[in-house]
């Protein structure tokens, strides 16, 4: 009778233990649903409907990242020429951010996206049909001088959308709609490149096409009364306002050695893994896959989190920082796989606390009217990195050694955190 007892008593117990810890699971469970729903929260229907406009946009992108592919394997250029084709085409993503970051100050960043779109849809159709290397090369620096200065536009379209205590959280959807863009269109275009090259083309222009023709139906001024029209976006005062913001000036050129460490990510860095690390391709496409799966998953949590907390530098800082540590790892620690997937997780989580909040530092110092011309110096750093950073970040590793690159990465992302540190100080005069 005793041993009965004892053990109903105990099963009771176990039972009532096992009810506790699954109300608590429950609870916890409940807990995190209501932290990712308060996170997507509160941003305004334009916000989400730029971020579909771009997501539409980006699942389209199959030319550029198989532009290299297309000119060696089907026109049969040398990789010089391709190369050559891909800096003209970074020349006119600089150019194109300067034209639209003056015309979004000055006619308001609805025509400039309407525009870019539109016209960056026709000339990636055009460019899909030129046959000579001259024609080529000029329809690919229009093409990008047209669809890049969609980039400010864009920028400052959600900067205006957005409001003080949710504007990072604004720019992190955006990402997330080009992250995941970017991965569809990637793996369509290389199953579309596989079959017909021209197909890319046609695919993206018509991607662009949709997206210009959604902006028109859900933001036109006429039909959203958030959008302001062409006549309520007024000339600027001073047309050279930013350049004269010493200290933005020198974010910038923080940020410019900031984007030339990012891009190895994705240029010399898979290269290395291959070679020296003697990681396959596909352990290469888990390790990427990783990145961009947890952005889509935690950014947005994660800036819900420290949004309105601190300087928003405070936090680019810390992500420069871990992006440092990341690259000297590569040469202080033995392994491969497991090695690069140790550094690909501390480069998302420095992605996630910088990014964001370089986005929402340079839109908090723009002023109301020069909004285009901030966000155009903001678009050219990213892109004369892209023309600089491949180059000359496979020369140091072809002539010197990888480890001597990851050093000299290391040492700029170290002179990027404290330059943010030094910005993050100055105030506006």
């Amino acid at each position: 009778m005793i041993e009965r007892l004892l053990y109903k008593n105990a099963l009771t117990n176990i039972i009532a233990i096992l009810e506790n810890q699954d109300n608590s699971f429950v609870q916890h469970l409940n807990k995190v649903a209501t932290t990712y729903k308060n996170a997507y929260s509160g941003l305004s229907p334009a916000a989400w409907w730029l971020s579909l406009v771009m997501l539409i946009n980006r699942s389209g992108t199959m030319v550029v990242p198989f532009m290299t592919l297309y000119l060696t394997q089907n026109r049969h250029y040398s990789i010089a020429k391709a190369g050559f084709v891909m800096s003209i085409f970074g020349a006119g993503a600089i150019c194109g951010a300067l034209i639209g970051g003056r015309l979004t100050d000055k006619i308001g960043f609805y025509s400039i996206q309407i525009c870019a779109l539109t016209g960056g849809g026709i000339m990636f159709i055009v460019l899909g049909q030129m046959e000579s290397y001259t024609s080529i090369c000029a329809c690919t620096f229009l093409l990008s001088l047209v669809n890049e200065s969609f980039r400010p536009a864009n920028a400052s379209a959600i900067s205006h959308y957005s409001q003080g205590q949710n504007r990072t959280r604004s720019y992190s959807l955006n990402r997330l709609a080009i992250n995941l863009g970017w991965a569809a269109g990637g793996t369509i275009g290389g199953f579309v490149a596989a079959h017909n090259y021209h197909l890319l083309f046609w695919i993206d222009g018509v991607t662009n096409l949709a997206a210009a023709v959604l902006l028109r139906i859900v933001l036109s001024p006429t039909r959203n009364d958030a959008t302001p029209s062409m006549r309520e976006a007024l000339p600027r005062a001073d047309k050279y306002l930013a350049y004269k913001d010493k200290a933005y000036m020198a974010f910038i050129g923080f940020t410019i050695l900031y984007a030339y460490c990012f891009f190895q990510l994705f240029t010399t860095q898979p290269v290395y893994y291959r070679e020296q690390l003697h990681i396959t391709e596909v352990e290469i496409g888990i390790i990427m896959a990783i990145n961009g799966a947890l952005i889509a998953v935690i950014e947005m949590v994660a800036i819900y989190k420290l949004e309105g907390k601190k300087n928003p530098l405070h936090f680019a800082t810390i992500g420069v920082s871990l992006l440092a540590v990341s690259f000297i790892m590569l040469n202080i620690f033995p392994g491969a796989f497991w090695l690069a997937i140790s550094a690909m997780l501390i480069i998302t989580v420095g992605e996630i606390l910088s990014m964001p909040f370089m986005n929402t530092f340079w839109s908090g110092r723009a002023t109301k009217t020069h909004t285009g011309q901030y966000a155009a110096l903001y678009t050219i750093a990213w892109s004369s990195a892209q023309v600089l950073g491949p180059g000359t970040g496979s020369q140091i590793a072809q002539h010197y050694g990888y480890h001597v690159l990851w050093w000299v990465i290391a040492a700029l992302c170290i002179v990027t955190a404290i330059g943010y540190k030094w910005v993050e100080r100055k105030k506006r005069t």
